[in-house]
């Protein structure tokens, strides 16, 4: 056996790197989307046991939608990748690349098996460089064939090992065999049919027989004349290993998805609920359309399911006339192979082993599968058509006249095909490239209209995606997702009443329920979410919530393990205040579904309405249990603590908070409230630098503004207080806390008594009712030695609040001064002249009203003007950020428009304290004015 020499080596890597290094540039597009970018199994917070539950997509396997490609090997390739470059697309394709240069190079390695130096070298050089891979290597969940690829190639090499020099069997090769099998098959199922490849290679490659002399041993044993050769019973048993050990994989498989094949729909496969004879006729013709596709791979298509290869329908129908010549070119071939023992022979069983028997569980012959064409699942079918092709170069180029012609043809055949992958790459730069070069090759395809208009939707061009959308509802009238995605573009268009017509057209296309029938079977999943599209949008109108609801409860009683319907039922009843049953819904979803932190986010949401705090902390602390960087639950639950008034928590609350701020560094309401806490713990210097990154990051934070003026003012730092209270009076002119505090500082340290009046003055016209304004005016008046304008002001003031003690003691001494300066012959008009003493002249207890409010009162527990709502909708594969998985849900897993707790709920008990503290400073400062000013 010839080995691969480094040149060789260098000659395909170079040649893999030539035609694909321009992947690098794409993105994640088409089902990368859904394996990558929204599958949980890749993020370093999931256990690593959930790969080995879930399918290749991070479904549980026992649920019924999942997809049931079980694929935990690859799904690992895809954690590193994420671990070490998290959602870097260009390491995803590097890591394709290198795989498909291994590939190549084993490749090589097999093909010397059979075919000489120079034509295995052909063989691989094509292999490398043949446009149909461009699906598998730059698409990143291609990554399944190449690794399935890699180990079969492996485990045959191994099996090839199998038997010693003087024939005997060698068990560790076979055992090494088993091994690669079962690796092949966790990284994509057709893996397991290299264990036919490795039985056709011992019977027909290293034993050496014909299917004549098969027949013939056959015979002579059956009629007694002779009994098994010992080389026919070695193989035997090597062959009975190996069938053991893949029954065993198989059992493990049926096993893994419980007996439970996937929900395909006509859409995604229309020939597999065809009747008979449409759907054999249709099936079989696939098979001469995957061989043009190998033999001329000029016009490629990411997806070829819908109405993209119309149904053959008829015996008479002209394209049977490709299958026929099809059966006919493979039946001379096996015939070939079968009947002779040369190395020719030889070398087209295997050829055909390798396009045959790969091909197979992708075929739709024994069991519909989710696709009509899939272009990566040619992958290894690709090898046997590669050595196909070199050996037939090896037989002609030993012709001398045709040698030379031979050569150019496989140079310029290598030449194109590089060129043409090359130049395929580019198409999967980005879903819109990919899906519009689709369109070139078919028209009659809505998914790939569908998808054009989702690619468009995700850069907000909403009414081009409408056009491309209603074009899809033309090509397939019957399409339940296209009208859900025209109803959803609508929406977004804030056109509801088209929207909703478009829902109700979805809906009436959903098949009737059959009595006796199970519902689930018989439509996708995705589908169902019609249901939660139109509901999402009528509950905007609250005369329509029972209406919404009554949509909820049907799609449950369709399908009661539908997690989605409880979740979005759970928010409307929460809407409708209808708690208990809210609560309910939430906790019936966890049950589907107990490792879902948003599930368990949302119940926290509805504790905190039903006024259980505890319960809320404990399932935010559940959620992120699941997930510790949830972002929400972080930000919520860190409030809720703070807002506890306990000590004790506020380390903790101070710890997410700071988890938070890592996640949302733009988010001003995380360093606000780092700030609040510091305020709390009195680390002044602290909440001073959180309270500025706040505001720098969110001009005009009012509640940031006002409590870092507060922090300067009960800081002793007055003179810095104003130049943030007049920022805050720029964006916010009407906020009257803003302007008591700015009227007390510049009254008492400024000695500005004419802008302390127009700020007390401002306030009167916003709110002539207001009283701790109309008092502080009465003070001012004071100042100014104006007693009869004082005297009016606070008989004013208590007619506003007749049980306002301070105020009619105030009245009161401002009466009695005026007596006594009467009494002593002064005048008590301001502009006369008089001054009293300098505790007459600052009297500090009548300002009770804005002292309180200054020195006690912080504003604003939680975000500024900012109702923080549940995570954002998701952007799910195919459709727009109000969809699910395949066109559905206009909703994500967690609430939306719910403030949650990050709104005030009041002042804690040390707040509290701290108030009546003051409060009782300020009446023992008034008593002592008060005996001063009775002793005048």
């Amino acid at each position: 056996m010839a080995v691969v020499s480094w040149k060789e080596m260098l000659l395909l890597t170079g040649l893999v790197v030539g035609c694909y290094w321009n992947s690098l540039s794409c993105g994640f597009v088409f089902d990368d989307v859904s394996a990558i970018l929204d599958n949980k199994d890749l993020r370093p917070t999931t256990p690593l046991r959930n790969l080995f539950l879930n399918d290749f997509w991070g479904t549980p396997m026992a649920e019924e939608r999942s997809h049931k490609s079980y694929r935990p090997l690859t799904v690992l390739t895809f954690r590193l990748n994420y671990l070490f470059s998290e959602l870097s697309a260009a390491s995803y394709h590097l890591l394709n690349i290198v795989l498909h240069g291994v590939v190549c190079v084993l490749f090589l390695r097999v093909c010397r098996l059979f075919l000489d130096k120079t034509s295995s070298l052909v063989a691989a050089l094509l292999f490398a460089v043949h446009p149909i891979h461009t699906e598998a290597v730059t698409g990143v969940v291609g990554r399944a064939e190449l690794l399935s690829s890699l180990f079969l190639l492996a485990a045959f090499l191994a099996y090839t090992k199998s038997t010693g020099t003087d024939h005997s069997i060698v068990w560790a090769p076979i055992a090494l065999t088993v091994v690669l099998v079962a690796a092949a098959t966790l990284c994509k199922e057709q893996g397991i049919t290299v264990v036919g490849i490795c039985c056709v290679h011992e019977v027909f490659v290293a034993q050496g027989f014909t299917l004549p002399m098969l027949l013939d041993t056959l015979r002579q044993v059956l009629q007694g004349k002779d009994g098994f050769p010992y080389a026919v019973l070695q193989t035997l048993l090597k062959l009975i290993v190996l069938v053991i050990s893949t029954l065993l994989l198989v059992i493990i498989r049926v096993q893994v998805i419980q007996s439970q094949l996937p929900v395909f729909t006509r859409f995604d496969n229309p020939a597999a609920v065809s009747p008979t004879p449409s759907r054999q006729l249709t099936f079989n013709y696939l098979l001469p359309v995957n061989a043009w596709l190998l033999l001329n791979p000029s016009e490629l298509c990411c997806d070829w399911t819908m109405g993209t290869i119309p149904l053959v329908e008829s015996l008479l129908d002209l394209r049977n006339l490709a299958t026929l010549m099809f059966y006919t070119f493979l039946g001379l071939l096996a015939h070939h192979s079968l009947r002779y023992r040369h190395s020719s022979a030889k070398t087209v069983i295997m050829a055909l082993s390798l396009i045959v028997l790969p091909f197979v569980p992708a075929s739709n012959l024994f069991f519909p599968v989710g696709f009509v064409v899939a272009e990566r699942v040619l992958y290894v079918p690709s090898m046997g058509f590669c050595v196909l092709i070199a050996h037939g170069f090896k037989i002609v180029s030993h012709k001398g006249q045709l040698k030379k012609i031979s050569w150019l043809m496989i140079g310029v055949l290598l030449t194109t095909h590089a060129v043409k992958t090359f130049n395929r790459n580019w198409d999967w730069e980005s879903e819109y490239t990919l899906f519009t070069s689709a369109l070139k090759v078919n028209k009659n395809n809505a998914k790939l209209w569908n998808n054009v208009g989702h690619a468009l939707e995700n850069q907000n061009n909403y009414a081009m995606a409408l056009r491309y959308f209603l074009q899809a509802t033309h090509v397939q009238p019957d399409d339940i997702g296209a009208h859900m995605n025209v109803g959803r573009t609508y929406k977004n268009l804030n056109r509801s009443k088209e929207a909703e017509e478009a829902y109700l057209v979805a809906k009436s296309l959903m098949p009737q329920v059959i009595p006796g029938k199970k519902y689930a079977t018989r439509v996708a999943p995705n589908h169902l979410n019609v249901y939660i599209n139109l509901a999402n949008l009528i509950r905007a109108n609250n005369s329509r919530l029972e209406e919404a609801d009554q949509l909820y409860r049907q799609a449950i009683s369709m399908r009661p393990d539908f997690k989605q319907a409880y979740i979005s039922r759970g928010e409307l009843l929460l809407k409708m205040n209808k708690l208990s049953e809210a609560r309910d819904a939430y906790l019936r979803a966890l049950e589907l579904d107990g490792t879902n932190a948003d599930l368990w986010y949302n119940l926290a949401i509805v504790n905190i309405e039903m006024k259980d705090p505890s319960e809320a902390l404990k399932n935010f602390n559940h959620a992120l249990e699941l997930n510790p960087r949830h972002k929400l639950a972080l930000f919520n639950s860190a409030l809720l603590m703070q807002e506890s008034g306990e000590p004790k928590f506020w380390p903790e609350a101070n710890r997410r908070f700071l988890i938070y701020v890592e996640e949302e560094p733009d988010d001003a309401n995380g360093y606000f409230n780092l700030g609040m806490l510091a305020m709390d713990a009195a680390e002044n210097a602290a909440a001073e630098h959180w309270m500025r990154k706040a505001i720098g990051l969110q001009a005009g934070f009012r509640s940031a503004l006002f409590n870092l003026a507060l922090l300067y003012s009960q800081s002793k730092r007055e003179v810095d207080a104003l130049p943030v209270l007049d920022e805050l009076l720029h964006h916010h002119p009407e906020h009257i806390k803003g302007l008591i505090l700015k009227g007390d500082i510049l009254m008492n340290h400024k000695k500005d008594t004419n802008g302390a009046k127009v700020c007390f003055e401002r306030i009167l016209r916003m709110d002539p009712t207001n009283v701790q304004g109309k008092h502080n005016l009465c003070v001012v008046y004071f100042e100014e030695r104006d007693l009869p304008r004082a005297e009016r002001c606070l008989e004013e003031t208590l007619a506003l609040a007749p049980n306002e003690e301070y105020v009619r003691r105030h009245l009161s001494i401002v009466r009695s001064k005026m007596a006594a300066m009467s009494a002593a012959g002064q005048p008590i008009s301001p502009g006369e002249g008089v001054r009293t003493s300098d505790e007459e002249a600052k009297p500090q207890g009548v300002k009770e009203g804005a002292e309180e409010v200054a020195e006690g009162e912080k504003e604003g527990r939680g975000a500024d003007d900012v109702g923080k709502e549940a995570v954002g909708e998701k952007n799910e594969r195919k459709s727009s950020a109000e969809s699910l998985q395949g066109g559905g849900a206009e909703q994500s897993e967690s609430l939306h428009s719910r403030q949650a707790v990050q709104q005030t709920r009041g002042k804690s008990t040390k707040e509290i304290k701290d108030i009546e503290e003051k409060r009782a400073a300020a009446l023992k400062r008034l008593e002592e004015i008060e005996r001063i000013l009775s002793g005048d």
